[in-house]
This record gives C-alpha cells, structure tokens and sequence, in this order.
C-alpha cells in the first residue's frame, strides 16, 4: 500500500527545497477537487505542525519529524491524531518521506514515499497534480527573478483568486501583505477602510494587487447593480492614487472581459476592441478608468479576466456536482463564445503584471483558444465521464438571473484573445480546455503542465 512517487523538476536543489519551506508551499499543492481544507500551515519543515479540516468535523494533525529533517535533502511529516470526534492518524495511518535528489546543477529529483494502507492508485493523481503545481510555480519565479516587487499588497486575498495568488507569491519568496477590512490577526495583514485608506497603509510596499469588489453572480436588481458598482469604482480610485503616493513600482487590478459587452457575435476580441453595451461593460470601464487614474505616475494593468476554471470557486464549483451527476447540458443552442483561463494560468498573468514593464492598460486574462458553450458542456462531461445530451432551457437561469443578469452572464458571448501576453511572449500552462479541466479535477497523470 501507499505510493512511492518521482519527478524532475527544473530547478537547483537548494532552490526547490527553499519552495517548500515558505508559506503558501502547502496551499498550492494541495489538489483543489479534495474535501480536505488547511486550517493552518506548519512554521517548520523540521518540527512544526499542520491541520487540516476533513469531512464530518475531523482534524488531520500533521507532525514534521526534527530527527529526519535534512536539508536541503529530506524532511519527513506523519499523522499523528485529530482534534474532534475521532484520530485519522488510528484510522488512517500516513507517514510522508519527501527527498531531494541533484540531477545536475539545474534539475532536481523529487521523491516522495508515503506509508499508509490508501492504495496507490487513489493517491497518483493527487501527485501528479502536485508536480505539476511544482513545476509550473518554479518555472514562473524562475522567468521573473530579479524583477518587480519583493513585497505586495493584495485586497480580496480570502477570495478564490486572491488566497491562491498570495500563496503563489509566498511560496516564491515575494512578502505578500494582505489587506482586509477587519481588525489585523498577525503581521502579514494591514486593516483597509476602501471609503478612507489610511495614509501609512501602503509603506513599503512596492506592488499592489487589486482584488476586491462585490461579486457579480446573482440576480441583478437595482440593489445588486448598485453594490457591484460602489464596491469597485472609487475604493480602486483611491487605492490606485495612494499606491501612486506611497511610491509603490504597479498598480495590478482586477478587471473583467465584461467590458467587451454581453454578445459581439463571431467579431475577435482583443485589447484593442471596442468597448461593448451593457451594465457591466459600463461599470468594467468605470472601473478601468478609476485605476488609470494614476497611470502617469505608476505603471497601472488592468486584468480582463475571462471565466476561471477551478472547482473551489466560480462557474465551475457550481456545474461540477451537476455535470458529476448526468445533470449538465449546454444553455440555449449552445453557439455563445466562451472565454474562459485555468486558475494556475491566471496566476500566473498577474505575476506577469507584476514584474513585466511592458504589461500596461489592459491586459486580457483568457485562454488563447476560446469555445462555444456547446464544446465546453462537451468537454466538461466527457472529463466527468457522464453524458450530457439535454439542453439547460432557458427560464431556469433567467428565473434565477433575471432578464438582464441571464444575458450579462448565462447566456454572454465574447470571443476574446489574450494578444498582449502572445505578444509579451507568455506561455501558458493549460491552452487547452480539456487539460485544464482535468488538471483541476484530478482527472490527468500527466507531468507536462503546458498540456
């Protein structure tokens, strides 16, 4: 029983090793299709401890073991009990050897051997899931070193986007500063008031990443609108013009592909396009303008992001349980262009923001190959291995939606091209929709990140 796991990772050493010491290393390996949540990450590869919350109220406790820790060679973790209604270390046993091996001076070896009856082959997507994370994560830190900020301010930093961003940034030795609007709970968040943004709260830091805004799902009553709009518009203004004050180097912002309007038809989409009709083409120009505000004396890009694929967040979180179980099924004919980009990939873009002088204005966060609703139902259920052969009628998500919010969001169409980033010469992890959608559902073995 258990698994014995190997891959090569293009990196030195001493360097991977480092990875895995920082926090925000558990988070991004940990697979986002599993139950299992961190509920606080481990101090120390040598003696410290995590816990993870499982299903049904249990705690897993994990134990870094001080006698085994090598660096930057070996470190070794076991289960070693719970804190509710039962141990999972008497129930499920689990000791993890992770080793690391010089291929040469710029390849590593990672091994990873875990004791536990779980049978390998419940446990192979989840590694290979991991090398993957592995190695995409380094290969970025790797192209951006020696550039762009060391420390960074996020807002929005609990949510899907914002929790895996900081961690990717921590992870890769970038200190990440996260902005709430409660009181601090430890030295790595500053209290954010988004009407009034005290003076000091950018100091030193020199990039800001701009998260926060109310969501757009939902029905859109006036109420609604009127909180999408307020949430965004000037809290950007005046973040974008403190960041420019306090001397941060960029101002990253959220931004959505709304701009383009809700159905362009067959018409590509790019950076340079016109801007489209509609509420949230309105508000998503507001929103751009408000942080362009401070263009002429920070560099500003404005993320347009398409819709992200990951099942701990988004659109995906909610068809996943109704593709899972043979409910799934294209909206309408199902010819609407979808633009949609893997969560890793999205990360990815906003460190591009980040550290490329190049990337200003917007910048469009999609995938290279946009589909059509009918191909992405497709795909997504043939990942499941469930059918998906009957429409979704349309009265179901405008009852929910709304006439407006059904064609703002449900039943949207825009064909939209990263160009900035082919241009900047940005690779992707997962062009593809059907490798990403398996990358995130544990659904594919494969080491190749790039699909």
């Amino acid at each position: 029983m258990g698994i014995e796991w190997s891959s090569v990772i293009t990196a030195p050493r001493d360097e991977v090793f480092a990875w895995f010491q920082r926090p925000g290393a558990f988070t991004r390996l940990s697979p986002p299709w599993s139950p299992v949540r961190l509920v606080s990450e481990t101090t120390s590869l040598s003696d410290g401890r995590a816990e993870l919350a499982l299903p049904a109220g249990l705690r897993w406790i994990a134990q870094h073991r001080a006698a085994e820790y090598d660096p930057p060679r070996r470190f070794v973790d076991e289960a070693v009990g719970g804190s509710l209604s039962a141990a999972p270390s008497k129930l499920l046993p689990w000791t993890h050897t992770h080793e690391f091996e010089a291929v040469d001076e710029r390849s590593t070896r990672v091994l990873d051997r875990v004791d536990t009856p779980v049978p390998a082959a419940a446990l192979r997507s989840i590694f290979a899931y991991r090398s993957r994370q592995l190695s995409g994560d380094l290969a970025a830190h790797q192209e951006a070193r020696g550039r762009g900020p060391s420390t960074v301010a996020v807002t929005g930093a609990s949510g899907l986007i914002g929790s895996a961003l900081s961690a990717f940034l921590s992870a890769g030795g970038i200190t990440v500063i996260r902005l709430v609007r409660r009181a601090p709970s430890g030295p790595d968040e500053r209290q954010w008031d988004p009407a009034a943004p005290a003076k000091d709260l950018l100091t030193g830091v020199d990039g800001v990443v701009h998260l926060a805004g109310e969501s757009i799902a939902g029905r859109f009553t006036s109420a609604h609108k009127r909180d999408i709009r307020e949430s965004r518009i000037e809290p950007t203004r005046r973040l974008a013009e403190l960041a420019a004050r306090s001397g941060a180097r960029v101002f990253v912002s959220a931004s959505a592909i709304g701009y383009y309007g809700a159905d362009r038809g067959e018409k590509i989409l790019t950076e340079s396009s016109s801007r489209g009709s509609g509420f949230l083409a309105d508000v998503v120009s507001d929103w751009e303008a408000a942080a362009l505000t401070a263009a002429d004396r920070i560099r500003v890009a404005t993320i347009r992001t398409g819709i992200v694929q990951s099942p701990r967040g988004g659109t995906l979180r909610l068809l996943r349980p109704l593709f899972s179980a043979g409910l799934g099924g294209r909206i309408g004919d199902g010819r609407q262009w979808l633009s949609w980009i893997g969560i890793d990939d999205l990360l990815d873009i906003y460190h591009r923001a980040l550290w490329n002088e190049t990337l200003t204005g917007p910048v469009n966060a999609v995938a290279p190959t946009p589909v059509r609703n009918a191909d992405f139902t497709a795909t997504l259920a043939r990942v499941v291995r469930r059918p998906a052969v009957l429409p979704i009628p349309e009265f179901g998500p405008r009852l929910l939606l709304g006439a407006e919010g059904f064609q703002e969001l449900a039943a949207a169409s825009q064909r939209v091209l990263p160009d900035r980033l082919t241009t900047a010469g940005h690779r992707f992890r997962t062009p593809e929709l059907d490798f990403a959608l398996r990358h995130v559902l544990g659904r594919t073995l494969a080491l190749d990140v790039h699909g």
